[in-house]
């Protein structure tokens, strides 16, 4: 998901080859032990100050971020209010905190805050054990599964309803929305402090490796002693945080390819409206995509049609896939061909390769029906 064409840039790679005379390969060891070097605090230095909060925290693997930072904060008998639609790493977050998890249907407001006033009247018949509970909210910024926006607006006059914490992750929106990249909250214009926490892969805009969370020294810190991902990993070998800063550094000296990527997102949405027999789902902002079959008939038919028009698209040199999801995924979607943007392809081969796709589920679905 190389969204903003940072994969290959010269600059980005030559930063790694300096790391890596300076500093050897890796780290050799966690970050609170003998693993901390110079680069990491810069990286996390560089990283509050672009999102403009007071610290950040690196972890050495994009996956753990979310997935260490959320049991970092809720506990056994804490409640955690959590998308039905999130990805497999706020799942295994979430399952890992052993809290009383609740599911809301995705992006459904109304069934949230049906959840939220359950919670609120149990409080009242308990209010012993609700003085000990912390109940958190866990949201996708950019739903990578749905390529949809968290009505981020909503939910933060219900945090401040039910008395909830906000937990965001930014993994698709970091570098995608708003007009330096710097996710939904700049992109709804939402005053940062409004979210407790945001958390964000660093393996899709930024082209390195791992991901980091942000937010007020109070919440991050906590992370240092309590993030299992942090405390127990060895950290990120400083080759890959010079790759970020640099990444960052661009991004910093040329905001307009964050309007470019939306400009070719725009263009790529409306070219797949176009598709017969399937449905674009999802954002026009969203640099990922989903296509579903419009007629769906059953889970198994549906990945067949689909396997057969990206095998029918590679056969004229279009390469796309299915999106995947694990058995023990909660809550998986209906079948989908995954498409990402990026500002590396060109207007005129989006053309081209859409063209393609149109060709071929027209083939295969006209067979079909």
């Amino acid at each position: 998901m190389n969204f903003l064409g940072m994969l290959g840039k010269k600059t980005i790679e030559d930063a790694a080859v300096k790391a890596i005379k300076k500093y050897g390969v890796g780290s050799c060891g966690p970050r609170g032990f003998y693993g901390t070097v110079d680069i990491h605090l810069e990286l996390e230095d560089r990283l509050a100050k672009y999102m403009k909060t007071e610290e950040a925290i690196l972890y050495a693997y994009g996956f753990s971020t979310i997935a260490s930072a959320i049991p970092a904060y809720s506990k056994r008998g804490d409640v955690i209010f959590c998308d039905a639609g999130v990805c497999f790493s706020i799942q295994m977050g979430v399952l890992a905190s052993r809290s009383n998890v609740k599911f809301f249907k995705h992006n459904d407001m109304e069934d949230l805050e049906r959840l939220l006033m359950e919670q609120a009247e149990e409080d009242k018949r308990n209010p012993k054990k609700a003085k000990v509970t912390r109940r958190f909210l866990v949201i996708e910024g950019l739903y990578i599964n749905y390529g949809d926006i968290a009505p981020l607006k909503k939910m933060i006059e219900l945090k401040y309803k039910y008395k909830v914490r906000i937990f965001l992750d930014e993994t698709i929106s970091f570098g995608v929305l708003g007009a330096h990249g710097k996710g939904i909250t700049e992109y709804f214009d939402i005053p940062i402090e409004e979210v407790d926490m945001i958390s964000s892969s660093m393996e899709n805009s930024l082209a390195s490796i791992g991901g980091f969370c942000c937010g007020t020294t109070f919440v991050i810190d906590h992370q240092r002693l309590a993030g299992l991902g942090y405390c127990f990993s060895a950290s990120l070998p400083p080759l890959l945080a010079s790759a970020a800063i640099e990444s960052l550094n661009l991004m910093e000296a040329n905001p307009e390819m964050f309007a470019e990527l939306i400009r070719k997102c725009h263009i790529v949405h409306d070219l797949l409206l176009s598709l017969p027999h399937l449905q674009v789902v999802g954002v026009p902002e969203s640099p990922v995509k989903h296509i579903r079959l419009i007629e769906s008939k059953s889970t198994k038919e549906d990945q067949i049609a689909l396997e057969s028009i990206v095998s029918q698209a590679l056969d004229k040199n279009v390469a796309i896939t299915c999106a995947r999801y694990l058995p023990e995924e909660k809550f998986c979607p209906p079948p989908s061909i995954r498409i990402t943007v990026s500002t590396e392809i060109s207007d005129e081969d989006y053309k081209v390769a859409i063209d393609v796709i149109k060709e071929a589920a027209n083939t295969v679905l006209t067979e079909v029906s």
